[in-house]
């Protein structure tokens, strides 16, 4: 059974920054690419970022120059750097990954998300 758990989220002020970080555990042979969605109240879930085995990075257009993605694959974990955080910022982030836990293939897992409140 592999789970995706995120971690810190929480309520932060207009400029502010903040770091999510999500860990993936279990029967885990590999972990391919990494990364972030997000989902605003109303509105469907969008890309932020992405980060490949070997370390190259996708972000969106919006947080292009704010948001910063990293792994460690050592410990199957991937952190999401968020700096100038403004209230459109706001939503569930939700960390996925793709992982081969068994077999050849590797299947999309998902965690449950954290919530980040960019409010004054």
């Amino acid at each position: 059974q592999v789970q995706l758990v995120e971690s810190g989220g929480g309520l932060v002020q207009p400029g502010g920054s903040l770091r999510v970080s999500c860990v993936a555990s279990g029967s885990i042979l590999s972990v391919n690419g990494m990364g972030w969605y997000r989902q605003a109240p109303g509105k469907q879930r969008e890309l932020v970022a992405s980060v490949s085995r070997s370390g190259t990075t996708n972000y969106a257009d919006l947080v292009k120059g704010r948001f910063t993605i990293s792994r460690d694959n050592a410990k199957n974990t991937v952190h999401l750097q968020m700096n100038s955080l403004n209230p459109e910022d706001t939503a569930v982030y939700y960390c996925y990954a793709y992982i081969r836990d068994s077999g050849f293939d590797f299947n999309n897992y998902w965690g449950r998300g954290t919530q980040v409140t960019v409010s004054s």
